[in-house]
């Protein structure tokens, strides 16, 4: 995969602002996560809920054969701006070095009352 980060953009520390995919790779598209475990219950407040969207990101990704450095556009919905940090903090440990495209918004709410975080993505491997 290709990175585009032109000079004449701002810098972009945690994502990029484009991801070239080449030609006959593999996509996935992963619907929305969200901070409910296996088990079926809902995690309590945005890091827990953020670590378990990228647990499901995770597990929906090596089923697919693939992994975190896969990941091309990840799109994210909060329903708090005050849970960006805690959000970016954990997201950060999951990406690491690894900085797809991406895309965050905060929103009124989402599908499940208490749910703080989504994250839906796109993978590509060649």
């Amino acid at each position: 995969m290709k990175i585009y980060n032109p000079p004449t953009v701002h810098s972009a520390p945690t994502y990029s602002h484009g991801i070239e995919v080449p030609p006959n790779a593999r996509w996935l598209y992963i619907s929305g996560q969200i901070g409910v475990g296996p088990d079926g219950k809902m995690k309590d407040g945005i890091e827990a809920q953020t670590q378990q969207v990228f647990e499901n990101l995770k597990a929906v990704l090596a089923a697919a054969g693939m992994g975190i450095e896969n990941l091309v556009k990840v799109t994210t919905f909060l329903t708090d701006e005050n849970t960006i940090d805690g959000f970016r903090k954990v997201r950060g440990q999951h990406l690491g070095e690894h900085k797809p495209a991406s895309t965050l918004v905060v929103i009124k709410r989402l599908a499940l009352l208490g749910l703080l975080v989504e994250v839906e993505a796109v993978a590509a491997k060649a």
